[in-house]
């Protein structure tokens, strides 16, 4: 683990006609991760080309991270996917992808 993320929970205010307000908040700023980046392809949506990314981060253990949460590396926001425990349970895997 030798590289810094940020692991963000969404907004959960909403206004008087429902939609969801606020900004993105940290859970866990600058923790230590192995981020490995599996796959990037483009694709066709909607007629469109849209590239995709996904990556997987190894951090500690934490019971603070779900898959409505994004991890931001580099600058760069990813939306979790899955979140996997390790064999020990010491350490789990983020499954994360960006779509542009």
């Amino acid at each position: 683990m030798n590289e810094r993320i940020t692991i963000q929970a969404p907004p959960t205010s909403k206004d008087a006609a429902g939609q969801v307000i606020g900004d993105w908040t940290d859970v866990a700023a600058n923790i230590w991760a192995g981020v490995k980046f599996q796959t990037g392809a483009e694709v066709l949506r909607g007629g469109l080309p849209v590239s995709t990314v996904r990556i997987s981060a190894m951090v500690r253990e934490r019971s603070d991270i779900d898959n409505t949460m994004r991890l931001v590396h580099k600058g760069k926001r990813y939306d979790i996917k899955s979140v996997l425990p390790s064999d020990d349970r010491r350490f789990m895997f983020l499954v994360c992808e960006s779509a542009k």
